[in-house]
């Protein structure tokens, strides 16, 4: 086919059609020649075949009617049917080069689109051997799974995650490692994709908290399923821990605090009991001096000093990252309550010195009081504002609502008059003390606002170094 359309190429189209005009030319001769023995010209369609392949339909219908004319006028036929000899004749050369042009048409087609095919195989080759080096080199777990839950392919993260002892991963079930997935894969919708948490095995008995990136897809052979796999476990045991300690310090904050109200109270009625010691019947009562000794007991636990609070040693904390953390944590629950956020945080804000857990824990303690202080608002919109201030970073939570109506019994514990437990203020104010900062209550009208006072850490990189 390639060879055919070579001799119609477009740089043999000169010379091909001078050697038919010249073919016709000798044709003619000839058949001029040998008029009164012979007819040559069915040799006119040589040349129309030849010429059929470069032509338009008008010029091949013009050469065809030239040819037809040569052929009756060099004949010795009778010339009593030249016109229908000449009709019969045109339309066999007619449909002749039509014939030619519309083969070599069609054949050009034929060979653009095969070329079309294997260009675009060429490019899926490419496309696929990219896809390939890029699953390979992933560092994530990359699977692949039939229907009936078998495993087709695996990366060579997936071999180290799922067969640390070598064993090969493909062709065996997913159930052995991912259980999870072999029920994702037999589901019957079109498009599945999902996130989830699950526990993996590995082959070598070693469990795992997976977390799982998958969707299902199509294929000529049934429904597939591609995962990305990575192990949580680390993740886990961190947070866990991190929260642990956090527990404790807040333990240990609130506990203190108890002891502090106890101690109040204690030292009131040691002093009555003082005074009711004086008055002689009761002196010598056996039941009021044993009052006396476990009320001077229970004094003692109370001024018991507790141990300094565990907390991660502070550092220093880039404060835009953590405001992102918040960002995500809080705006889809102000979205749905209705309320504005508005940020007014600079880039260039600098690093501070804290824990950015116990500070993350601060920033979601004031947002959420925000929130339920404009439940009733009818104008609701919480800004927070950063700025730098002698030395200092002050993150200000301000918002609309119905504002606070007692400020000095803000940060006591188990304040009444607070709508949960009255201890979220005291026990900020304690996280942020603990690395040298503070909670600050800062009048406004409406609303309220609290400014977080945080130390710099340029300014406690200097101090220290002094």
């Amino acid at each position: 086919m390639k060879r055919l359309l070579s001799v119609y190429a477009p740089s043999n189209r000169a010379p091909l059609l001078i050697g038919s005009i010249l073919l016709i030319a000798a044709i003619a001769v000839v058949d001029w020649l040998t008029k009164p023995y012979i007819s040559l010209g069915f040799l006119y369609l040589f040349p129309i075949m030849i010429m059929g392949g470069f032509l338009t339909r008008a010029q091949t219908v013009g050469v065809a009617l030239i040819c037809a004319v040569l052929q009756e006028a060099f004949s010795n036929l009778p010339p009593n049917e030249a016109v229908f000899r000449l009709v019969i004749s045109s339309a066999g050369f007619v449909g002749t080069g039509f014939f030619v042009s519309e083969l070599i048409r069609n054949r050009r087609i034929v060979l653009q689109h095969v070329e079309d095919l294997e260009e675009q195989a060429r490019l899926r080759r490419d496309v696929e051997e990219q896809l390939r080096v890029l699953v390979e080199s992933s560092p994530a777990s990359i699977v692949t799974i039939d229907l009936e839950g078998r495993i087709l392919l695996a990366n060579e993260a997936a071999h180290q995650l799922l067969a640390p002892d070598g064993a090969p991963l493909e062709g065996q079930p997913i159930t052995s490692y991912l259980p999870a997935l072999h029920t994702a894969v037999q589901t019957r919708q079109r498009v599945f994709r999902t996130t989830l948490q699950c526990k993996g095995q590995r082959s070598n008995g070693e469990v795992f908290l997976a977390g799982l990136w998958f969707s299902t897809y199509t294929t000529m052979s049934g429904p597939r399923l591609a995962a990305i796999v990575v192990d949580l476990s680390d993740d886990l045991r961190s947070r866990e821990d991190l929260s642990l300690d956090h527990l404790l310090t807040n333990s240990r904050i609130l506990m203190s605090g108890v002891a502090h109200e106890v101690r109040n109270i204690c030292s009131a009625v040691l002093v009555v009991h003082e005074n009711l010691s004086r008055v002689p019947t009761m002196a010598r009562n056996e039941d009021f001096q044993a009052l006396g000794t476990l009320i001077q007991g229970l004094e003692r636990m109370a001024t018991l000093e507790l141990r300094p609070p565990l907390v991660r040693p502070a550092a220093t904390v880039a404060l835009t990252s953590v405001l992102d953390e918040l960002r995500v944590l809080i705006e889809t629950d102000y979205r749905e309550s209705g309320i504005e956020i508005r940020w007014d945080i600079s880039d260039s804000l600098p690093p501070a010195f804290a824990d950015r857990y116990g500070l993350l824990q601060v920033f979601l303690n004031l947002a959420r009081n925000s929130q339920r202080a404009m439940a009733t608002s009818t104008r609701k919109r919480l800004t927070i504002r950063g700025s730098a201030e002698e030395g200092s970073i002050v993150i200000r939570f301000q918002d609309t609502g119905i504002g606070i109506a007692a400020a000095e019994e803000l940060f006591r514990p188990f304040n009444s008059s607070a709508d949960s437990s009255g201890l979220g203020l005291y026990v900020s104010r304690a996280v942020l003390r603990v690395f040298g900062g503070d909670l600050i209550y800062e009048p406004r009208t409406p609303g309220c606002c609290f400014a977080v006072v945080l130390p710099s850490a340029e300014e406690r990189a200097e101090a220290a170094s002094v």
